[in-house]
């Protein structure tokens, strides 16, 4: 008999995509994501880095996504939307969870007190 797969332990990339296509909702597709998570990180991504990881995820079932209609603004083009699973919110507590637990009991660390080590 075969165990049950854990819930899978996300990227940091893949963590704040799923985040950031939460926070966004219903206007979760690639512009206002790639843009949000730009934001956090506080730099530019190419278009590559923010739509491999979101196909990915949802060929994995963390996401889903469907196309919404086109559009004539966008050249008759379709926008991807994508919402989070159940499967992407466990993923999403399970890495919050390992965070936690590789955090625990580093407060000189986030102090910025250099490790106890020799």
């Amino acid at each position: 008999m075969s165990r049950p797969k854990p819930p899978e332990v996300l990227s940091r990339i893949e963590e704040i995509l799923l985040l950031a296509v939460w926070e966004l909702g219903e206007e979760a597709y690639g512009v206002p994501i790639r843009r949000r998570v730009e934001e956090l990180f506080g730099r530019r991504l190419s278009v590559g880095s923010v739509y491999v990881p979101l196909d990915r995820m949802a060929l994995a079932g963390l996401l889903s996504a469907e196309f919404g209609p086109p559009t004539a603004v966008r050249g008759g083009r379709r926008k991807r939307y994508y919402r989070l699973t159940a499967k992407g919110i466990a993923a999403l507590r399970q890495t919050r969870r390992l965070s936690r637990r590789i955090w625990a009991g580093k407060p000189a660390l986030l102090q910025g007190i250099h490790s106890p080590r020799k």
